[in-house]
């Protein structure tokens, strides 16, 4: 049926026969969907070989021609088509699954190709429709969208049938060919708006709600399992030679790594932390970017323009925008644990079906891969959205799965990105809002902390760790990063701590004594250059550096406070509990004698004065042989906490912050996904097309973008939440 190119003659070798065909794909002639070419394109076996520079030349003469072809609608056309086969043959071995990963690979080639090389706003260069008068098949739909056709096949293959030896492969690809599908979003702007087109993407939200669900939980399923793809590629596929080895259409890919750069080169392992699965990795990656999309669309409105007295007014049309509901979102908000359901409790059914997971191998492979900045962000995205997961983390007895990866990463901050080391404490600041949690990490006992060089800890609770950590992320970011929403986090996440803390270590204790010393330097430093400026400078030239100064000093006098407050409801609440925090204080009760008339401190400090008058009058009144030695003074102190009362303390309202996530975090999260994306899977773009984050020109324009960092000057990402006392 229809024209169909004429092939070398039987003697020519198979190689000229791909090379043939792929050449007819990319030239001048169209060739109807019904057309035999198709068949004989799809069928090529998968042992060939393609000089690299051949597939730049097939990309660059596949654009000039495929407006007038309309080839790649066609081949997109063709892997539905492929898919449904596949799916009706239920993951069994099936010559189909050759058409199938033929299809794909070659679509995502090309489709790549077009887009990071579109040069409009409306990426009209993808000609995703056939002519009006092409002769399709008499069941083909003619008014259903081409990306919809397509993503709605891929997303139900991807859905519905199980990873297997059979079927992982073309799973790989099919995750690779949504990567580069949802890529469009590189070309739009940090800030979503209604004149951006991801013409895929919108067809993955537009998908009913029980198959999104299936995408989530397979997506998910395949992080958890984490299955291999086969040692050689194709060895598991009965339909290949014994002696296969990468071919034409994989050599397209790998030929494309450094050139289209799809698919991708699922032959190389990684030796990165866990047990790294590429399948896992990209599942993760391709959920990522689906929840956390956000399309905007624009309600067209008009408002009358009255600026001026004069008799005559303009109506002006506003065009107001709204973001519409994200199913993938949603799907993941309302995951369910497969061995429980609050309806089981509750009596009450929850709304539609939900994804059921196994939230106990979730929350150990988030343990096992918490290295790595995907998990992190996956983690945040379940605990702040999800609220039956979180709470399910909550009761865990084994805490330490999560927070030890979590503290240790946060040791080494120096060797992370700004946006990883947020992005983990706000995960500890989610946790501290749960009272349990911070009654819990004191109850765990550490034999040993091997990676934490500073001091020794033995014996110490995870509860005290996580406040060192705490503190020397501070103390880090008073060097380095010089970030105020950093301080702001640690200290709340501190101050949710507070009143909960239970033998809190001798070096921790030491450790939160000196961090309001650590502040209290900046502080005073802040103050002499206040000063100094108002001395040395005319007014007229000095307003504006010291109404800086005195913001920046207002804040530093918000974090000294926050810290006293911290120390106040320890003594408070917990005193007789927690003697090494005495100790602390009174070895060190110096540093707060220079703040004990500040008017913002006074009363926080009467506090904590008391404390010192009680145990310092008892130890001058208490005759001593001898010195007093550090195991003698912390004795006299834990006998004398038996009988601490609290009499003269003012009790103050606790301090309780809680996250909450900004009305428009897709200005953050969009951007980070993306360069986490590429710099993880292969996946690298022209860096001229990024318009989506900033992107360094002077380096290799495919490199791959290794860096991410959405904080390159140390400022504060407004996008990422209100703390809220």
């Amino acid at each position: 049926m229809g024209a169909v190119p004429s092939t070398p003659r039987h003697t020519s070798s198979t190689a000229e026969t791909a090379e043939y065909l792929i050449g007819t794909f990319v030239g001048e002639k169209s060739f109807p969907l019904a057309s035999d070419f198709w068949q004989k394109l799809l069928e090529l076996p998968p042992t060939l070989r393609w000089d690299p520079q051949r597939v730049q030349q097939a990309c660059e003469l596949f654009a000039l021609n495929h407006h007038h072809t309309r080839h790649l609608a066609k081949i997109l056309i063709h892997l539905s088509w492929c898919l449904q086969e596949a799916i009706r043959a239920s993951g069994a071995p099936s010559p189909i699954y050759l058409k199938a990963i033929n299809a794909v690979y070659i679509s995502s080639v090309f489709l790549k190709y077009i887009i990071e090389n579109t040069h409009s706003d409306t990426i009209e260069e993808l000609c995703l429709s056939l002519h009006e008068n092409e002769p399709v098949p008499k069941d083909f739909k003619t008014d259903q969208k081409i990306e919809n056709l397509v993503m709605h096949n891929v997303l139900t293959f991807l859905g519905s049938i199980d990873v297997s030896p059979t079927t992982s492969l073309l799973h790989q690809e099919l995750l690779n060919f949504m990567l580069v599908a949802m890529s469009t979003q590189l070309l739009s702007g940090p800030t979503p708006g209604p004149k951006d087109v991801n013409p895929f993407l919108d067809a993955a939200m537009s998908q009913e709600s029980l198959l999104v669900n299936l995408v989530v939980r397979r997506l998910l399923l395949n992080y958890i399992m984490r299955p291999r793809l086969p040692s050689n590629g194709t060895a598991a596929y009965s339909i290949f030679s014994e002696e296969s080895q990468p071919g034409v259409l994989q050599r397209v890919g790998s030929a494309a790594a450094n050139l289209v750069l799809l698919p991708f080169n699922y032959l190389v392992s990684s030796n990165s932390e866990g047990s790294r699965s590429q399948l896992a990795d990209c599942s993760l990656h391709v959920l990522l970017i689906l929840i956390h999309y956000h399309k905007c669309v624009a309600s067209d409105g008009s408002i009358t323009d009255r600026s001026d007295d004069s008799a005559t007014s303009d109506t002006v049309s506003k065009v107001n925008t709204y973001f519409t509901v994200n199913p993938y979102s949603k799907a993941l908000e309302n995951a369910r644990d497969i061995e429980f359901d609050r309806a089981d409790l509750e009596g009450n059914a929850q709304n539609g079906p939900a994804v059921r997971l196994p939230f106990a191998s979730l929350f150990d492979t988030l343990g096992m891969c918490l290295a790595d900045e995907t998990a992190v962000l996956l983690l945040y995205s379940l605990l702040q959205g999800n609220s039956d997961f979180l709470e399910y983390v909550l009761v865990r007895t084994d805490l330490d799965t999560l927070l030890m990866p979590i503290l240790e990463t946060l040791y080494s901050a120096s060797r992370r990105t700004s946006n990883q080391i947020y992005m983990l404490l706000i995960i500890l600041l989610i946790l501290s809002q749960d009272s349990s949690f911070n009654a819990s990490i004191h109850k765990m006992m550490l034999p040993g902390v091997p990676w934490y060089k500073e001091h020794l800890l033995h014996q110490t609770s995870l509860g005290s760790l996580m406040v060192i950590i705490l503190i020397r992320t501070v103390q880090y970011n008073l060097s380095k990063l010089r970030d105020v929403y950093l301080h702001t986090t640690c200290l709340a996440t501190l101050a949710n701590m507070a009143p909960h803390v239970h033998r809190l270590s001798a070096y921790a204790s030491q450790r939160l004594v000196s961090l309001f010393y650590m502040l209290s330097r900046k502080y005073n430093k802040l103050v002499e250059l206040r000063d100094d400026k108002l001395q040395t400078k005319t007014i007229s030239t000095a307003d504006g550096l010291v109404e800086d100064m005195s913001a920046e000093l207002q804040i530093y006098t918000d974090f000294l406070r926050i810290v006293l407050e911290i120390l106040n409801a320890i003594l408070t609440y917990a005193l007789p509990r927690n003697p090494e925090v005495v100790y602390a204080i009174m070895h060190r009760q110096e540093v707060f004698q220079p703040f004990r008339n500040h008017p913002r401190f006074a009363e926080l400090l009467e506090n904590i004065y008391n404390v010192l008058d009680f145990f310092n009058s008892r130890m001058d009144a208490q005759r001593m042989d001898g010195e007093w030695s550090v195991e003698k003074v912390l004795m006299f102190i834990i006998n004398n906490c038996r009988s601490w009362r609290g009499d003269g303390m003012k009790m103050f309202t606790q301090l309780h912050f809680s996250y909450e996530q900004e009305s428009h975090p897709e200005e953050f999260f969009i951007p980070y996904v993306w360069q986490l994306v590429l710099s993880r899977c292969g996946f690298s773009f022209n860096a001229d097309a990024i318009n989506l984050f900033h992107v360094d020109l002077h380096a290799n324009k495919q490199i791959y973008y290794e860096e991410p960092n959405m904080n390159q000057n140390g400022e504060s990402i407004e996008h990422r939440g209100q703390l809220e006392p």
